[in-house]
């Protein structure tokens, strides 16, 4: 069964820092677009971070470059966020979301990635 679990939300206060999590079974991150996103109550699914498999590269959405920062441990089959300088607009679920292997997909759209977790809920107090 192929599932992925995001962890390591909560709350803290505007300044402060997290690093979501998540792991994957039934599948490995070789060779697929993975990427973190973002939905809060009343908006869509918005694109935060992610890379492309065979690029060196990471992408950001401008809101969180500088900030956040996207890292794969391949041994361990996780993905992670670290989460530096948050923001109250910050709050929101975050989910973990990879696309099928050996496909390249727009990065920046929810829709063309095939797997997805439960989310981890991020708040940030002022």
């Amino acid at each position: 069964q192929i599932q992925l679990v995001e962890s390591g939300g909560g709350l803290v206060q505007a300044g402060g820092s997290l690093r979501l999590s998540c792991s994957a079974s039934g599948i490995s991150f070789n060779r697929r677009n993975t990427a973190w996103f973002r939905q809060a109550p009343g908006k869509e699914r918005e694109f935060v971070g992610g890379f492309s498999w065979g690029s060196d590269d990471n992408y950001y959405a401008d809101s969180v470059k500088g900030r956040f920062t996207v890292s794969w441990d391949n041994a361990k089959n996780m993905v992670f966020v670290q989460m530096n300088s948050l923001r109250p607009e910050d709050t929101a679920v975050f989910y973990c979301e990879t696309s099928l292997p050996g496909v390249q997909v727009d990065n920046y759209n929810a829709a063309e990635y095939q797997y997805w977790g439960q989310g981890t809920q991020v708040g940030v107090s002022s």
